[in-house]
């Protein structure tokens, strides 16, 4: 029995001829990583981090974040209806009901839309129609807050996120290290 295989390196593991079969990367440019689905897209050939891809990175997470936020405000809502139902004086009358379904839709609708500025508006003026609810049910004073100063926070760590990028050198935060 012989030992691992071994590649034109001799290291174990290394492919005998780049590109075989079986082989997910193929051949790169010597001095490009590697990895299975190919070169990391963070770096260039040279392997400097890619200021660009970072950015995309950076503003596709806080962009997660608020969608996260809205879709929980939307969910939150929806459990309005039964406060209301409970222990509502008015109970929970079809204008009350049209309006909480309105506005968790609105939420969704503006989850779905934070790739655009127009997104992060919408999310910020509902904001203050989830604060409004409150009139229907009082604990969505306080929830509503709640997921407001949320809402700020999240789009104040945005602002510091872009702010950091664009005050270092080459579009990378102070922090980090190439």
């Amino acid at each position: 029995m012989s030992g691992p295989a071994t590649g034109p390196a001799g290291r174990p593991g290394d492919p005998a001829e780049p590109g075989r079969p079986g082989d997910a990367a193929g051949p790169t440019p010597a001095g490009e990583p590697s990895g299975p689905d190919g070169p990391d897209e963070d770096t260039g050939a040279a392997g400097r981090s890619d200021p660009q891809a970072a950015a995309r990175r950076r503003e596709h997470a806080v962009r997660g974040t608020l969608a996260a936020a809205l879709c929980l405000e939307a969910l939150t809502v929806l459990f309005v209806p039964r406060t209301i139902a409970r222990v509502g004086d008015d109970g929970l009358t079809g204008i009350r009901l049209t309006l909480i379904l309105v506005l968790a839709g609105a939420l969704l609708v503006a989850a779905g839309l934070q790739r655009f500025r127009a997104g992060r508006v919408l999310g910020s003026v509902l904001q203050v129609a989830v604060v409004a609810t409150g009139v229907m049910v009082s604990a969505m004073y306080f929830l509503g807050l709640l997921f407001a100063g949320v809402w700020a926070y999240v789009l104040w760590v945005r602002r510091e996120i872009n702010r950091a990028a664009a005050g270092a050198p080459g579009g990378e935060s102070a922090g980090s290290t190439a």
